[in-house]
């Protein structure tokens, strides 16, 4: 049984029309609450959090708690017990960097809207054959970003992907303009020098550039 079968959102439906996807990783629930907030007050409406730090499950629950207008995402989920932990702080969806057949089943057992990472045709259409079609492609740059982009959209018409990897100010724009991506993602507009000096009006301003763009 996969999660469309299941009939969950699927992750276009619960981003709805945010475009750009903020990845974070924080190193406090204060810190994550605030940068939250700031990107939220600066007009996106979707955050992911990584589980790169010892505190991301805590800072997951603590911004959806403070923030439940906030669409709130796991990032870097690789095994089971960390779906399960994300699931149990109230995330609205989890992310994977790569997806493995373990991660799949256990995805479908637990029925969260879920954003897999893929980085070849292959796993594309695994992905595909798994009941999910919205795909972190990762690391986007990397593995051949625009290229790699346009050379899917015609044999693997079904997928819609989320490419992080690379992405920045200045190209973000371009993977949008591409039928097949419903979302990108990416830090740019959060530096580690604003996040540590807790800048949130700079952070605020940046948010608001994202969406200001064509």
């Amino acid at each position: 049984m996969s999660v469309v079968e299941l009939g969950k959102p699927s992750i276009e439906s619960l981003v709805k029309g945010v475009s750009v996807l903020p990845v974070l990783t924080v190193n406090s629930c204060e810190e994550a609450i605030g940068v939250s907030q700031a990107l939220l007050e600066g007009g996106l409406g979707a955050v992911e959090i990584t589980l790169r730090t010892p505190v991301a499950i805590e800072a997951l629950a603590a911004v959806k708690r403070e923030l439940p207008e906030l669409i709130v995402a796991a990032g870097t989920v690789t095994n089971a017990e960390e779906l399960a932990a994300v699931i149990d702080a109230g995330v609205d969806f989890g992310v994977s960097p790569a997806t493995t057949p373990r991660l799949f089943d256990a995805i479908d057992e637990a029925g969260l809207p879920f954003l897999p990472g893929v980085a070849t045709p292959s796993e594309a259409l695994f992905a595909l054959e798994r009941g999910l079609n919205h795909l972190k492609l990762f690391p986007a740059q990397s593995v051949g970003g625009l290229g790699l982009l346009k050379s899917l959209s015609g044999p693997l018409s079904a997928a819609r992907f989320c490419p992080t990897g690379g992405l920045n100010a200045g190209n973000f724009t371009d993977f949008l303009q591409l039928p097949n991506v419903f979302c990108v993602g990416g830090s740019w507009m959060v530096t580690g020098d604003d996040l540590a000096q807790q800048n949130w009006p700079a952070i605020r301003a940046a948010a608001a550039t994202c969406v200001q763009k064509p």
